[in-house]
């Protein structure tokens, strides 16, 4: 019997072993597509970066930018009508209008206000008008052209007011474009006393104090004496008025700025004695004052001193 040959295994081993597949390898980094989902994310990233430095950037710049003359908002044009230049010419026409002693010379001053031949149109007998105290008291512009000029003054003895048309052209000339019109002066107005709280109880204090720094003001004398620390008022030109005494004397609660507790406005008139010669005196002289004056802790000084826009007493 024949002997089994010893190669059977082991060559048989062998020759799989040369049929088998290769060991597994790591696959790499690149493998199966893998590169494109990286760089869809770097993609991705970079628009994200790019939407917020947008978002931040672009309302800041807006906001450092110069503006342009595009960029500025209209404005509607100002009324280009010379009304400084109109006032002095109206009041100089006016002015020779009423002065009818001489019609010739008066026809021939009117000319220099007027358009050629139209002066003639306001001719007026000798001495039926005269006037005096004229004053310009308004100006209402129609449109860049053309206003009316009111013109208030004595006129025949009465107050009356003159409205005058005055003409402007591109050029600058001006002219008095029609007949001026006598009017009736506008009527005085009747200031009525403010309504306000009256602080009663600092009432003779303040008064007291007042009295004594009228008398410094005039007098030029320690008038620092009744002044707040840190302010300055300066006194009257010296021996130009004597006090005499306060009159109306009204301590208003609170300021016109708000209700400090230390601070108080009053109005007060004052009566002055003026000085005459020969150390005489020619009569007194009543002045209304506005004195704000502040608390101190040991009483009360003057902060500021001006004339008084209110209306008390007779």
């Amino acid at each position: 019997m024949a002997k089994a040959s010893r190669r059977g295994p082991t060559v048989r081993d062998q020759d799989d072993a040369e049929f088998d597949a290769p060991p597994a390898r790591r696959p790499s980094a690149g493998a199966g597509g893998r590169w494109l989902v990286g760089l869809g994310r770097v993609v991705l990233w970079l628009f994200i970066l790019v939407v917020i430095f947008n978002g931040i950037w672009i309302p800041l710049r807006g906001g450092f930018a110069f503006s342009t003359p595009t960029d500025e908002i209209e404005q509607p044009e100002e009324n280009t009508y010379p009304e400084t230049a109109a006032t002095a010419f109206a009041l100089g026409f006016a002015r020779t209008y009423v002065d009818t002693k001489d019609p010739e010379t008066r026809i021939d001053s009117l000319a220099e206000y007027m358009p050629e031949g139209r002066a003639a149109d306001l001719e007026l007998p000798a001495d039926s008008l005269t006037g005096k105290n004229l004053t310009v008291v308004g100006v209402d512009v129609r449109d860049e052209h053309n206003a009316m000029v009111t013109v208030r003054g004595d006129i025949n003895g009465e107050t009356m007011a003159l409205d005058i048309p005055v003409y402007a052209d591109p050029d600058g000339s001006l002219a008095v474009s029609g007949r001026p019109a006598l009017l009736a002066a506008p009527p005085v107005g009747a200031p009525q006393r403010p309504d306000a709280d009256i602080d009663e109880a600092s009432g003779p204090a303040i008064q007291e104090m007042l009295e004594g720094f009228f008398e410094a003001y005039a007098q030029d004398d320690h008038l620092d004496r009744y002044v707040e620390t840190g302010e300055s008022i300066a006194a009257l030109p010296e021996d130009s008025l004597v006090f005499a005494e306060l009159t109306d004397v009204t301590v208003l609660s609170h300021t016109s700025t708000g209700d400090d507790e230390d601070v108080r406005q009053v109005p007060v008139t004052v009566r002055w004695n003026v000085p005459g010669p020969d150390d005489g005196q020619t009569g007194q002289l009543a002045q209304d004052y506005l004195v704000t004056v502040v608390h101190t802790g040991d009483g009360w000084d003057v902060r500021d001193i001006q004339g008084s826009p209110f209306a008390l007493g007779d």
